[in-house]
């Protein structure tokens, strides 16, 4: 444990700062170096860590009803492709018109979706209707 002058005088001798690493500690923990260096790579390490992180996103796949198996096909493709980049997924299923009446068409076509990605995604929010959208929450495994 040194006195601050003392610490002072050896850091103006180095031509560096008196630099307060951890204030809350007792004593509190100081080191002679560049200040503006020490401030450099603490913002090098705070971009190099936001790099790192992978946000997680909710993608959208839309469907009708009465979509044809070979388009089903292609969407829920690129829908594994999301799921496997880590992404959360949306499946909705929008009614048009009279398309309303058959409501048991949609639940149909979520349960093949659902039947489809199974190895790949698990449920987070089962089939529901928001208005004219009936949607299905999947994330991955």
């Amino acid at each position: 444990m040194i006195s601050i002058e003392n610490a002072l005088y050896k850091a103006g001798e180095a031509g560096l700062d008196l630099v307060e690493i951890s204030p809350n500690t007792t004593p509190p923990v100081c080191k002679i170096l560049d200040y503006g260096k020490y401030r450099y790579e603490k913002q090098k390490q705070i971009k190099i860590n936001k790099k790192k992180q992978h946000t997680v996103q909710v993608k959208e796949i839309r469907l009708r009803p009465n979509t044809g198996d070979h388009d089903l096909t292609t969407k829920l493709t690129k829908a594994q492709q999301f799921l496997l980049n880590g992404d959360k997924l949306k499946v909705t299923v929008m009614f048009r018109g009279r398309e309303m009446a058959r409501r048991q068409a949609g639940i149909d076509l979520l349960d093949r979706v659902k039947e489809i990605l199974d190895e790949v995604a698990k449920i987070d929010k089962s089939a529901n209707m928001e208005g004219r959208r009936m949607s299905m929450i999947l994330s991955p495994k």
